[in-house]
């Protein structure tokens, strides 16, 4: 681009003027103000009338450990809703769906939560490799228990022998030379 306006000269040798686009004129301009600000000229504001806020203390959970940000109001009902115990709005809603597991017990509920957030704290954080092993390990048995319970072999009026392995009626190596042969 040609600098201040100036004209180019293409390639075919024929020059183009630009010519600068016109000025706006700053006539029709005028300053806006907010409708908020105008309401809040028109009324005067009593500081007294204002409602003064609580100071927000921090709160550690009884069953995480973390730490929330809260006013004294919210922790006293947690306090009343929990049997006397603060815990997170997270372990809260894990208490809820224990109780809605074992059928509203609270009590049960929150020792439950809280022995897995315990155990969660000492060892699984500390061994997070042993904790996938313990996982991999109860999958293990679950999908055990559950080829067992579809097995065939487990009914034992059928005749068939309790052996280990799969068992095989015939072998497929006479059928295969069989097809090679012809």
């Amino acid at each position: 681009m040609a600098p201040h306006g100036d004209t180019i000269v293409s390639s075919y040798g024929q020059p183009h003027p630009f010519s600068k686009p016109p000025r706006l004129s700053s006539d029709g301009l005028k300053r806006t103000v907010s409708d908020m600000s105008y309401e809040l000229k028109k009324e005067a504001i009593d500081i007294n009338s204002l409602s003064t806020i609580s100071e927000v203390v921090d709160a550690k959970c009884e069953c995480c450990g973390m730490v929330e940000e809260c006013t004294p109001e919210y922790m006293e009902k947690v306090h009343n809703r929990f049997l006397g115990k603060w815990i997170c709005g997270l372990c809260s809603e894990a208490v809820k769906e224990e109780m809605e597991k074992n059928g509203g017990n609270k009590e049960e509920a929150l020792s439950s939560h809280m022995n897995t957030c315990v155990r969660f704290n000492k060892l699984d954080r500390a061994y997070p490799v042993l904790c996938q092993a313990e996982a991999m390990r109860n999958l293990l048995k679950k999908t055990t228990l559950r080829a067992k319970s579809l097995s065939p072999r487990e009914h034992h009026g059928q005749g068939i022998k309790k052996a280990g392995g799969i068992a095989r009626s015939s072998s497929c190596i006479p059928a295969i030379t069989k097809e090679i042969n012809y």
